[in-house]
């Protein structure tokens, strides 16, 4: 993405010569980049949370709120999100939408199908973080000692 960036800013400022598929080509890779990489920084703590409780919690403590968290707040977004995007990108794969721009991708279609899949992915995610809280809670399994990053 950075180079496609770079490739660009040169070819615009330096030779005078755009390029909107390849302008259009970043904010597809910015866009699939966040959207699908939730899951996995879910399952590394990456995600913003307020930390005022969780932080200083026993390990018990923070299994209930991931998994009361996991069940009550983030699958039943991720359904959300899927029921409500399901009809927009339906009628997109129906007319295989593309870009406005002559030039532009004509894969706009593939680009909002990753909205269901950002949704999945980070579902999926949050059953797994529902199972982990559930085996820490039963005694199956003991917590790690991984600790969220610090947001600089």
């Amino acid at each position: 993405m950075v180079v496609v960036q770079f490739i660009v800013v040169i070819q615009r400022y330096v030779f005078g010569i755009g390029s909107i598929w390849m302008q259009e080509s970043i904010v597809y890779m910015h866009g699939m980049l966040f959207m699908l990489a939730a899951g996995y920084t879910l399952l590394h703590n990456g995600h913003v949370r307020v930390d005022v409780f969780y932080r200083e919690a026993t390990p018990r403590r923070k299994a209930l709120t991931d998994l009361f968290g996991s069940l009550f707040f983030l699958l039943p977004m991720c359904a959300a999100i899927i029921w409500l995007a399901w009809p927009y990108v339906s009628s997109s794969w129906s007319i295989l939408e593309g870009s406005k721009e002559t030039s532009g991708i004509h894969g706009v279609y593939l680009l909002k199908s990753v909205i269901i899949a950002f949704a999945v992915l980070v579902a999926l995610q949050g059953v797994s973080l529902a199972l982990h809280s559930l085996r820490i809670l039963s005694g199956q399994e003991t917590p790690s000692d991984e600790t969220p990053p610090d947001i600089v």
